[in-house]
């Protein structure tokens, strides 16, 4: 995982090898061999390499797209928790990792915002308070 989420960032930032090698400290060769899997980084050159592509250590080194809808390593505090399907009745049900990550627990009221060109975002009631009266 870890190679290939090497490779999908770093053309996704438009870095060649090089670039990339140079801004965390080792060679060209050495990063190629991090992205073919031929070697590993250490913790220090991971900790690097996240930092130069905004994301965490976790994601960097253990991100699957195969289990995340094709979709490369999110940005450092964004999450895809996967897909979710609709019921009858409009209901979805949010993933436990979700719940867990912005304490949702049962009986908390969620406001459901929606933009017809960025797509529908659900926030904490308690949350949306708090952002309407940081400005009193």
């Amino acid at each position: 995982m870890l190679s290939k989420n090497l490779v999908e960032l770093r053309k996704m930032k438009k870095m060649s090898q090089e670039e990339l090698a140079e801004r965390i400290g080792v060679s060209r060769q050495t990063l190629s061999k991090y992205e073919t899997g031929e070697s590993l980084p250490d913790i220090e050159k991971c900790k690097a390499l996240a930092e130069a592509f905004g994301v965490s250590i976790d994601d960097l080194v253990n991100y699957s797209m195969d289990n995340n809808m094709g979709l490369v390593v999110p940005p450092k505090g964004k999450h895809i928790f996967g897909m979710v399907k609709v019921g009858d009745k409009g209901q979805i049900v949010i993933p436990s990792k979700a719940r867990k990550i912005f304490d949702i627990k049962p009986g908390d009221h969620l406001v459901l915002l929606g933009d017809e060109e960025a797509g529908i975002a659900i926030i904490k009631e308690e949350s949306v308070m708090q952002m309407l009266h940081k400005n009193d």
